[in-house]
Formats: C-alpha cells, structure tokens, sequence
C-alpha cells in the first residue's frame, strides 16, 4: 500500500462555519466546471500524437478531470485542435465548434494550429483564430506534453473564474458575431 496523497479541489472563496460553508453560485459553478471539462480532441497531424501521450499514464490528463474524452460535439466542454488545418478542413472545425453547447472553450495546440506553423502555403490555415475565437495558445512544434497540461489547466482556471452571465454580455456576443457567430 503507497503512502500517496489524495488530492481535492480547493473550496471557491467564501464563509465558513461550524457546519456550513457559504458561497456564490458563480464560484461553485465555475469549481464543478473546471474540475470536470470534457475535451473534443480535433487532431490532424504531429501534434496529435503528443496528446496522445498527455492522455497515456506517465502525463495523465485525467488528473485534471479530462478522463473522458468526448468525440461528439454536442457533449463536449474544450475543443482542442491540434496539428495543422486545412482552408478546406476549416468549415468543419468551425462546424465542430458551433455544435459545442455554452459554455465552450477553444485550446489551440502547437505551431499549426496557432499560426499555420511552417507551412505559409495558400492550401494551410494561418491560424484557427482566423475562423473560431481561440481561449489558450499552447505553442511549440510539436509541444511536449507538459505544454499541453499547462494549457489545459489555464483552460480550467477561464472555467473557474468565468461568471454564469459572462456569455450573455454584449462584449462576448460582439466577438462572436466578429467571427460571424450568432
């Protein structure tokens, strides 16, 4: 038997006393999201094969409440496109995207997926900030493993701080509608 630790979510900010503790819904909600995300892996090339040993044992995504991989739009939290895109494969990200319920969080992993990587060809892409709005930028070529983890959990603390009202502000509904969103 290890001596290991179990680890738990730190409680959201709030009151607390002999038997109760108080918070605002946002904090609890934000808590039970990011501790929970389901992420839709969209990946294409390279950087595919690096999440896929983020998800294997040694790295662990499931650590951070990842352990569910969704591959269906309609259930899924994070999009994480990985690997390079096409100018004929950006419909269907997009697609992908619009499927997602709110809230949704968008991870780009790797130089393709951020800028178009090495290939400033007509055919690729120059960046899926171009088609969908795109919350963390994980870079490198192809990142290690440790990158992707670091960008997951920047994704979980967006899920944590984010208000249960923010996708109703017109700031957020003016960027979308940028990317021709409704």
């Amino acid at each position: 038997m290890s001596n290991s630790t179990v680890q738990v979510a730190e409680a959201p900010p709030g009151v607390e006393g002999a038997g109760f503790f108080a918070t605002s819904l946002d904090n609890l909600v934000g808590l039970a999201r990011a501790n929970s995300l389901w992420p839709l892996p969209f990946a294409t090339s390279c950087c595919g094969i690096e999440f896929m040993s983020t998800m294997a044992s040694h790295y662990d995504i499931g650590r951070f409440g990842a352990e569910r991989l969704s591959f269906s739009a309609r259930q899924a939290d994070v999009l994480m496109v990985m690997g390079t895109i096409s100018k004929k494969m950006a419909p269907v990200v997009k697609q992908v995207y619009l499927q997602m319920a709110e809230p949704r969080w968008v991870l780009s992993v790797g130089a393709c997926a951020c800028s178009g990587g090495i290939f400033d060809t007509y055919s690729v892409l120059q960046g899926i900030d171009r088609i969908i709005p795109v919350d963390v930028y994980v870079p490198g070529c192809p990142p290690r493993p440790e990158q992707i983890l670091d960008g997951f959990m920047q994704i979980q603390e967006l899920a944590k701080k984010e208000t249960t009202r923010r996708r109703n502000e017109p700031e957020y509904k003016a960027l979308l509608a940028s990317y021709g969103i409704e």
